[in-house]
């Protein structure tokens, strides 16, 4: 159903405040109008674009929060932490993240991604790899986004150690799975 403009940027504000990771290519299926409309929608009503929403509410939500490192350093954005339980963040591909001639993205950003939300969801002042076991299932093309998630997996109060398993995904697939042993100065 088509609305009028002050119905749909009504809808579209109400949209964006309950969820505001959702793309523009949603709101224009959602609204049946074109992401052109959608983002000039979004520019009268100064409601900035998904990576801008994401980087805010990240650093709202989880600045306080992560203590390891800070949260301009991790690598991809963090869009949900439970210290030492579990983490996510996204990252979408771009050019500068793929090799020119084939448009693949380059390991060490998804390794960079997920090392850094291992180091992220432990709840200290320093963390630090220790050892990582990595593997990569598929390659990551230009325009994905990769959505990794950590898990603690446990937490050796002797050694100081503490293991965290990051899977990432792009929609449903996995693309990288890593082990990550972690050494904190607290356990």
């Amino acid at each position: 159903m088509r609305r009028n403009k002050r119905e749909r940027q009504a809808l579209l504000t109400e949209t964006i405040k309950e969820n505001p990771f959702v793309t523009d290519e949603e709101l224009a299926d959602k609204f049946s109008v074109s992401v052109q409309t959608i983002r000039l929608d979004r520019l009268e009503l100064s409601i900035p674009e998904l990576r801008e929403r994401i980087k805010n509410v990240a650093e709202r939500t989880f600045e306080d929060e992560v203590r390891s490192l800070p949260i301009d350093e991790v690598i991809g954005e963090i869009i949900d932490m439970d210290l030492d339980q579990s983490a996510i963040s996204i990252l979408d591909i771009k050019k500068e993240h793929v090799f020119k001639r084939n448009q693949i993205a380059r390991g060490h950003h998804l390794f960079a991604q997920a090392n850094s939300l291992a180091v992220a969801v432990i709840n200290d002042e320093l963390a630090l790899t220790a050892k990582a076991n990595i593997r990569f299932t598929r390659s990551v093309k230009v325009s994905e986004r990769v959505v990794a998630k950590a898990k603690v997996l446990n937490i050796d109060e002797e050694t100081g150690r503490t293991l965290v398993e990051v899977t990432s995904y792009v929609n449903s697939e996995i693309v990288f799975k890593g082990d990550f042993e972690m050494y904190r100065s607290h356990a």
